[in-house]
């Protein structure tokens, strides 16, 4: 069954490592582009569905696509739940685990796309002081500038310099913007600032 995959992803250009088992999978390095695993719920060893919880545990997030002689509708379920792209019984059509490849491959892509665009927000956030990390979580939080000013015990003017500076170093181009980057950041009002 494995070769005959290769030679199916091979047609159509898709670039193909196979594995013999999940330990052989997991000592390799894979290489970092976008991709996905085919896996089959019978492995030797340990089964598909319980390697998939064991790469969940060591955070590889890869998109997996199952394909199965022996599937039931709770391993499905199972599988769906813990993140598969899909689930395909034996006999599928070619076209069938082409398209789910398709998929797993894009959602990949947007993933590693979406970890970029965190990492560079985060570069750019660390540059703020912590004053400055202060005011954008407030203005994140929907306080007016007015607000803010009283706070953090400075002039309404201090907090709309400090929030220019802001919108400069992060690269909002609106207050929407800043509230967006601050939800993909994490960034919330500490505690003591609400109570302040």
């Amino acid at each position: 069954m494995g070769q005959a995959l290769a030679r199916l992803f091979h047609s159509v250009q898709l670039r193909v490592e196979a594995f013999a088992s999940a330990q052989e999978f997991l000592r390799r390095t894979r290489p970092d582009v976008p991709s996905c695993l085919v896996l089959d719920v019978r492995l030797p060893g340990l089964s598909g569905l319980d390697f998939q919880a064991e790469l969940i545990k060591a955070d590889v997030r890869i998109p997996i696509v199952f394909i199965t002689g022996h599937g039931d509708i709770s391993m499905t379920v199972r599988a769906m739940k813990a993140g598969a792209v899909d689930f395909l019984a034996k006999p599928f059509r070619d076209q069938d685990l082409l398209d789910a490849v398709a998929t797993a491959v894009q959602r990949d892509r947007q993933r590693r796309e979406h970890e970029n665009v965190v990492a560079d927000l985060r570069t750019r956030f660390a540059r703020l002081t912590p004053r400055e990390r202060e005011i954008m979580a407030l203005v994140a939080a929907g306080l007016m500038s007015k607000q803010i000013a009283a706070r953090v015990e400075l002039s309404e003017t201090t907090v709309k310099v400090h929030r220019s500076h802001i919108m400069k170093k992060i690269g909002a181009r609106s207050v929407p913007d800043l509230v967006r980057m601050a939800g993909a950041l994490g960034v919330e009002p500490t505690r003591s600032q609400h109570e302040a």
